[in-house]
């Protein structure tokens, strides 16, 4: 991980660390209508937002034992690594970036001067690929973290204190702009100030129910995030 300089004295942060699903990329509907289908298949039948409520936000081998509660089956390594090939076939072709998220993503890049991370629950094969396939990934070069690679992913804090860590700065003076409660308690839990996405439909949360397991605010539009963090939006040229 490369040296990265001192941040500028009049932010508010030292550091921005991004959720990915739901916060850069709009990926949830994409990857909860694959996991339905698969969870039918052993028996498991609900609806979208039922498959979005118990599942947004978590990794799905992490859910093993809800899913043998109400199927009887255990998932094996194997039918977790045909959910991921399976949606990431889909995400692949599928996804794209959240509205507005690009221009946002690169003001703030530029006034913290790449102190920014991208910190998910997701496998990194997943985070990667979304990031490449929306043109997201410049801004964060190899300041992509999994939670899937460590002990404890999401709500535990792990990711995002391996991304402070990482950065050379401490998680209480990081921002972390996250959309699930699963998310929010994991940036919560590591000492940052979170920052609530709730753009509105059927899988987002509500400021509420954000506010309720730590966020400190809560914005609905990408347009509303760089004077969140301390960021003038013209800063960067839309597009850049």
């Amino acid at each position: 991980m490369t040296h990265q300089p001192d941040p500028p004295s009049d932010l508010p942060y030292d550091a921005v660390l991004f959720d990915c699903d739901g916060v850069l990329v709009d990926s949830e509907p994409i990857t909860n209508e694959v996991l339905r289908l698969m969870l039918a298949d052993l028996g498991w039948d609900m609806t979208p937002q039922e498959c979005l409520r118990r599942f947004v936000g978590r990794a799905v081998a992490d859910q093993a034992d809800a899913i043998e509660e109400r199927t009887g089956v255990r998932i094996t390594q194997a039918w977790v690594e045909e959910f991921r090939r399976r949606r990431s076939a889909e995400l692949a072709v599928r996804v794209q970036a959240v509205e507005g998220v690009a221009d946002a993503l690169a003001a703030v890049a530029a006034a913290y001067g790449g102190r920014v991370a991208c910190a998910s629950g997701a496998d990194r094969a997943k985070v990667q690929m979304q990031l490449d396939v929306t043109g997201l990934a410049a801004p964060f070069g190899d300041r992509v973290f999994s939670g899937v690679e460590l002990p404890r992913s999401k709500p535990a804090p792990d990711v995002y204190l391996q991304a402070a860590s990482a950065l050379g700065v401490d998680p209480r003076r990081c921002a972390v702009v996250e959309d699930s409660p699963a998310g929010v308690t994991a940036g919560a839990a590591a000492g940052a100030v979170v920052l609530g996405y709730c753009p509105g439909g059927p899988a987002s949360s509500t400021p509420d129910a954000l506010a309720a397991v730590g966020a400190a605010t809560a914005f609905t539009s990408m347009d509303q995030l760089p004077a969140l963090l301390g960021v003038s939006p013209r800063s960067v040229a839309p597009g850049a």
